[in-house]
C-alpha cells in the first residue's frame, strides 16, 4: 500500500502546474494534502476511482486538509474533538478494519516564538488523540509537523535554536510522541541521511540551495515496523515551498 503526503501550500495556485498533474499520477492509494486554503465547492477536483474527505478552516485561505482514499473507511472523524483546536480543518481521521491513517496540519510556534504556547497545548491535546486511537488499532499518521526532529533533518541547526520548528520544546515534544510507541518511518529506513529535506523557505533562493528543513512525515505505530517497505521524500516535485512525502507499507 502507497501513501503520500503533501502540504500545498494553496490547492488552488497548484492544480494546474505540471507537477501535480504528476502527482496525481503516482496512483497511491491514500493521497493526503494540507495547507489547502479552499473549500471543495469552491474547486473542480476529483480523483477518478477515490472518496475524498474535506475539513475546512473558518477562514476558507487558512490551512485546510483533504484526504483522497481508494477504499471507503468505516468512519471519518474531523478535528480532534476540541473546539479551540478544530477551527482551521487541521485533522482527519479514516478508521480503516485493521488500521486508522490520520493526517495533520500542525500549527506552527511562529515568529517570535508568539504562538508556542498555544503549540504546545496542541502538542499535549493531539498526542493524546493519537494514543487513543493507537489503543484501537495502529495508527499511520502523515502530515506537516512543522518541527525538525534532530540536528540531521535541517540545514544549519546551530543558528536555528530558536527558530519556530527547532526549538527544545518542539523537538521534546516530537520525541516524547516517538518514545509513546511510534516510528519515524524516514529515520527507520535512512537514520543518517543528510540534506533530506520537505521544506525551503520561498525567499533567498533557499532550495536551489538546498537549505531546508525535514518537518513533513509519515510516523507509525510502532508495532507495524516489520511491515514497512519504504519511506521516501519526493523532492522533484515543485509548485509548493513543501515537497510530498510518501510510505509504502504492507498491511
Amino acid at each position: 500500500m502507497k501513501l503520500i503526503s503533501w502540504n500545498v501550500d494553496g490547492l488552488k495556485n497548484l492544480i494546474n502546474k505540471d507537477s501535480f498533474l504528476r502527482f496525481r499520477s503516482l496512483d497511491a492509494d491514500f493521497f493526503c494534502l494540507q495547507d489547502i486554503q479552499i473549500k471543495q465547492a469552491e474547486i473542480d477536483l476529483e480523483f477518478d476511482g477515490y472518496y475524498s474527505y474535506w475539513n475546512y478552516a473558518n477562514k476558507t485561505d487558512d490551512s485546510g486538509t483533504v484526504i483522497y482514499t481508494k477504499e471507503k473507511p468505516l468512519d471519518v472523524t474531523y478535528g480532534i474533538g476540541i473546539d479551540s483546536h478544530d477551527t482551521e480543518g487541521r485533522v482527519i481521521t479514516l478508521e480503516y478494519k485493521d488500521y486508522i491513517v490520520v493526517t495533520c496540519y500542525t500549527p506552527s510556534a511562529q515568529s517570535h516564538l508568539k504562538n508556542l504556547t498555544y503549540r504546545m497545548e496542541w502538542e499535549n491535546d493531539f498526542q493524546a488523540h493519537i494514543q487513543t486511537l493507537d489503543l484501537t488499532k495502529p495508527v499511520i499518521l502523515c502530515g506537516d509537523l512543522n518541527v525538525a526532529h534532530q540536528e540531521i533533518d535541517l540545514m544549519d541547526p546551530e543558528n536555528h535554536r530558536r527558530s519556530p520548528g527547532f526549538t527544545n520544546e518542539e523537538r521534546a515534544q516530537f520525541k516524547r510522541l516517538l518514545k509513546k510507541g511510534f516510528v519515524d518511518s524516514f529515520r527507520y529506513f535512512y537514520p543518517d541521511q543528510e540534506s533530506a529535506y520537505s521544506w525551503w523557505n520561498h525567499c533567498y533562493g533557499a532550495r536551489e540551495r538546498q537549505d531546508g528543513w525535514r518537518i513533513d512525515y509519515f510516523i507509525v505505530s510502532k508495532r507495524l515496523e516489520d511491515q514497512l517497505v519504504d519511506s521516501n521524500i519526493l523532492s522533484d516535485y515543485t509548485g509548493s515551498d513543501h515537497c510530498p512525502v510518501a510510505l509504502q507499507i504492507d498491511l
